[in-house]
């Protein structure tokens, strides 16, 4: 692991508010130069610390209104059912996150929809045919805080 000093933690911090930032401001920001700050960043990305760059997607602007937490318990951890399980995970749009956990649910999944009526018919027809899913519930997202 490598170790992060105060300037790694600032570029940190604002590559994860704007991981398009460009370099020369970013450079400005942590005062470094251009090609210091560059390394930095490569560094960065070499270790592992950076993994990769992505998009913030605004839901409800592409008609996904409906949010949920979903508890997943398995009925049993048998490997096949359980590679079933999460090839349909890493598949489905709708399935935003996945964390595995301990607690009484073994998965827990950010799930994005149009409506409860798209909710239901994506437990209907995808979650509850899973043979490991023994049970789902459901918490709806009222309002997000923190992304």
């Amino acid at each position: 692991m490598p170790d992060l000093d105060k300037t790694d933690q600032q570029i940190l911090d604002l590559m994860k508010r704007d991981s398009r930032i460009p370099n020369s401001e970013l450079a400005e920001q942590v005062g470094l130069s251009p090609s210091t700050c560059w390394r930095r960043v490569k560094a960065l990305e070499n270790a592992g610390v950076i993994r990769h760059y992505t998009v913030a997607l605004d839901d409800a602007r592409q008609g996904l209104g409906f949010g949920a937490i979903v508890h997943v318990r398995l009925t049993r951890h048998d490997p096949d059912q359980l590679a079933a399980f999460l090839r349909v995970v890493q598949n489905r749009q709708e399935i935003r996150a996945c964390h595995a956990t301990t607690g009484q649910a073994d998965y827990h999944l950010h799930v994005v929809c149009a409506d409860i009526e798209a909710y239901n018919v994506f437990l209907d027809q995808v979650l509850f045919r899973i043979p490991a899913v023994a049970s789902a519930q459901t918490n709806v997202i009222l309002r997000t805080i923190k992304v």
